[in-house]
């Protein structure tokens, strides 16, 4: 594949900072809406307690400690670490035919990993408890507790992106600063103190090196490393412990990453005409990648079913005949399997692909992986080997409390967007040069 945006000039890059439309309102009033939702619901939870969500304790009301709170938090969590993965990738690997969408790879890393913590807010009931429990406890705590090592990657991996995204923001807003409005003249100040364009090569250079510790750290401490340890290590959870849950969960964070990207991408190619800045080509190449990752997260999820079935310990055995007797399994897997379907076919016979059908194809992996990490986290803990809670009765379904937080994070997500796209510009001035190493001198 082989994408040229060169000929695109430098208005077309600020055209969403430069443009208000009755559309754009239309849309932040419906994510506000979301946000509201959620936050009615979220209400009534500090008001009473977890007790209005599904959630119970074992031994008391049933079901499970933990439940869609938990599984949306390592979804997001997917998707910020598969999105910086992208976004390093393109700079690491020179992959410039996927520049123009690498910022907002960037930028739904920052907007997921917003999310991520937000889950971790409202699940530990009060919020204060992250202030009064979780920050003091920290110095001491943090090698044993699965809460606070999701606090450390979590706030370790914003900074790591955000340090990445405000060195090429730098160059961006020094080269457009006459296109862009006089109102946020504070902030442009504050983003280029002691900017100079000499400096362009060796921030080049720091980018890069950045982007390569990305790649290294994310299958190593990320969502290849750290995330997955806290379900894998865990000897008496049968349907967790596992060495294949480092790349089950890489596999899901970049096959979801890549689904997000396409849907933000496609939204801003229709809403500001940006045809020539992202050509159809782009999202070919992209849908490509989504085929090939879902493709390893199918076969991994195999991996854990045969070997769940098949001469396993009792308690994997039940757990796996549980999990694969569960329709709404099947459900997930069955979205990713069309999915699959149609990246597939569209490869064989291009005439077969359009942005509208992948961004829908986008959706359904989204959703299927969602359900899918929901499901791991569940199952794990209904189907523990130790024996002390058997007989107590007790069923999870995720509550409406539980379900309206899914709309305030897409709604927080869509309005990140629709502030930042006002702001600076959302595809790097880099995906429309020439020469990315180009310093005046």
């Amino acid at each position: 594949m082989s994408v040229d945006v060169t000929g695109v000039g430098r208005d077309t890059l600020v055209r969403p900072i430069q443009t208000f439309s009755k559309k754009y309102v239309a849309v932040f009033l419906l994510a506000l809406a979301g946000v509201g939702v959620w936050l009615f619901f979220y209400v009534q939870q500090l008001e009473h307690g977890l007790i209005v969500t599904h959630l119970g304790d074992w031994g008391s009301g049933g079901g499970v400690p933990w439940g869609l709170y938990i599984g949306a938090f390592i979804w997001w969590v997917g998707i910020a670490h598969g999105g910086i993965i992208l976004s390093a990738a393109v700079r690491l690997l020179g992959m410039d035919d996927y520049q123009p969408v690498a910022r907002m790879a960037e930028l739904l890393t920052i907007a997921a990993l917003t999310c991520a913590g937000l889950y971790i807010l409202i699940h530990v009931g009060r919020p204060d408890r992250l202030v009064t429990s979780v920050l003091p406890a920290w110095p001491t705590r943090v090698q044993w507790s699965p809460l606070v090592w999701d606090v450390t990657v979590i706030t370790a991996y914003f900074v790591l992106t955000a340090t990445y995204l405000l060195l090429t923001i730098r160059y961006d807003v020094h080269r457009l600063r006459d296109r862009l409005p006089d109102r946020f003249e504070p902030l442009y100040k504050a983003l280029l103190v002691g900017y100079s364009e000499k400096e362009d090569a060796v921030v080049e250079r720091m980018v890069w090196w950045l982007a390569f510790a990305i790649i290294i750290m994310a299958p190593l401490l990320l969502h290849g490393g750290v995330i997955p340890w806290l379900f894998a290590l865990l000897p008496s959870m049968a349907g967790w412990a596992g060495g294949v849950q480092g790349p089950s969960f890489l596999s899901i964070a970049l096959t979801s990453a890549v689904s997000g990207i396409i849907i933000v991408a496609a939204a801003f190619r229709y809403a500001y005409d940006w045809e020539e800045l992202i050509p159809v080509q782009v999202f070919y190449g992209l849908s490509k990648w989504l085929g090939f990752f879902g493709l390893i997260f199918l076969w991994l999820q195999l991996q854990q079913v045969i070997t769940g079935i098949f001469a396993a310990p009792t308690t994997l055995q039940h757990a796996t005949e549980v999990k694969i007797s569960t329709p709404i399994y099947w459900v997930a897997i069955g979205l990713v399997v069309a999915a699959e379907l149609y990246v597939f076919a569209a490869a064989l016979k291009s005439s077969l692909f359009s942005i509208p059908r992948i961004v829908a194809v986008s959706l359904l992996v989204l959703v299927g992986t969602l359900i899918e990490k929901t499901l791991f986290v569940v199952e794990g803990l209904q189907h523990a080997h130790f024996q002390l809670y058997d007989g107590v009765p007790g069923a999870y379904v995720p509550s409406p409390v539980e379900l309206s937080s899914l709309v305030g994070a897409v709604g927080i997500v869509v309005l990140f967007f629709l502030a930042v796209s006002k702001v600076i510009p959302v595809v790097e001035l880099h995906a429309i040069e020439d020469d990315h190493e180009e310093v005046s001198e």
